[in-house]
């Protein structure tokens, strides 16, 4: 137990070097723009003030953003989505997998969730023993199933799903602009010190403007990557593994349409889009979809069965009324339970 305990410990401190190496390298590249750039090079006050203004707008909002998506905990499966007792002991005990099947699919009759593995069964997940609802998956490194997984961050040492997806995104929109911003003030000092003899500052400038422009580039592919994808209303790992509902595997089966997907992410209300403040809509445990329509306050009466509250968040998406169009609208029953089937085309 122990050398287990030592090791993983040791794991656990390894993963904050890729954090330590980009405050390492903001750290420099802060020393490089304020003392040798601006203290030491530029001669105009106006110009010098002007350039530090902008330079700690940026990398005040770069820090923050950060900082919020290192420092939020990945959201994980309310108690509602567990097994009641005699339901688990009967699984536990259990060797058949179509036996186990059949307890999964009595429990999840009740719960809002509508994907499935590839072969059509229940996904649960026997670490954590609970009934993953939709979008969520185990991730290995945190050890803990994550709502609306994308992905594990080494950079943030984190994972980015339901809690802090808007702040990765921020945090690579951000460092894109700081990165912008660099090179746009940096660049006439660059070309005019290749013309000069070796200052202290010359190497601590040339450099700051090869590493920016690098990282620009990295960061920039990503972005553009994420943003895509919020506009697609898919997580990366849906990208490369389309969900499976019931009518079998559907890669749109989250989209309701450019307007939607974004507000999804970030909210109703444009004044929080900018700021690493928590506006993304929903709970993180259902999600309204171009097949199946969760009535919200359904959702929620059912998730507190148990007397558990998922999470204090709105579950309304925006507009859910607008910009659709509708080929077909019925009720069905699902298993006891009675959900509003939409039928959208894709915009």
């Amino acid at each position: 137990m122990a050398p287990s305990h030592v090791l993983r410990c040791c794991k656990r401190a390894l993963n904050w070097i890729p954090v330590l190496f980009i405050n390492l390298v903001v750290g420099w590249s802060y020393y490089a723009y304020v003392v040798e750039l601006c203290v030491y090079t530029i001669p105009d006050n106006a110009e010098r003030i002007s350039y530090l203004v902008i330079f700690h707008i940026f990398l005040s909002m770069f820090i923050w953003s950060y900082w919020k998506t290192i420092g939020s905990k990945p959201s994980s499966p309310s108690k509602a989505f567990c097994l009641p007792r005699a339901e688990k002991e009967l699984y536990v005990r259990e060797e058949r997998a179509e036996t186990q099947q059949e307890i999964l699919k009595k429990v999840a009759r009740n719960l809002p969730v509508y994907t499935r593995t590839a072969g059509g069964a229940i996904r649960y997940c026997d670490h954590c023993q609970v009934i993953k609802p939709d979008r969520c998956h185990h991730c290995s490194t945190c050890e803990m199933c994550v709502l609306k997984m994308d992905h594990h961050c080494p950079w943030v040492n984190n994972c980015v799903g339901f809690s802090n997806y808007k702040y990765f995104v921020l945090f690579l929109a951000y460092a894109s602009l700081y990165c912008v911003v660099i090179c746009a003030t940096v660049i006439q000092y660059f070309i005019k010190f290749w013309t000069l003899p070796d200052t202290h500052a010359k190497f601590h400038i040339l450099f700051l403007f090869f590493v920016a422009a690098l990282f620009f580039i990295s960061v920039l592919s990503l972005l553009s990557y994420h943003l895509w994808l919020v506009g697609k209303n898919r997580t990366t790992i849906e990208a490369f593994r389309a969900p499976v509902f019931s009518n079998g595997p559907d890669k749109n089966g989250f989209s309701l349409g450019f307007r939607r997907n974004v507000c999804e992410v970030f909210g109703d209300q444009g004044k929080y889009w900018m700021f690493p403040v928590f506006s993304s809509l929903g709970d993180g445990h259902s999600f309204v979809t171009r097949l199946v329509h969760i009535d919200p306050e359904q959702a929620k009466s059912v998730l507190q069965q148990n007397g558990k509250s998922p999470a204090e968040a709105e579950t309304n998406p925006c507009g859910l009324g607008n910009n659709t169009q509708h080929s077909n609208s019925k009720e069905q029953s699902d298993g006891g339970q009675i959900v509003s089937v939409t039928m959208e085309s894709e915009p």
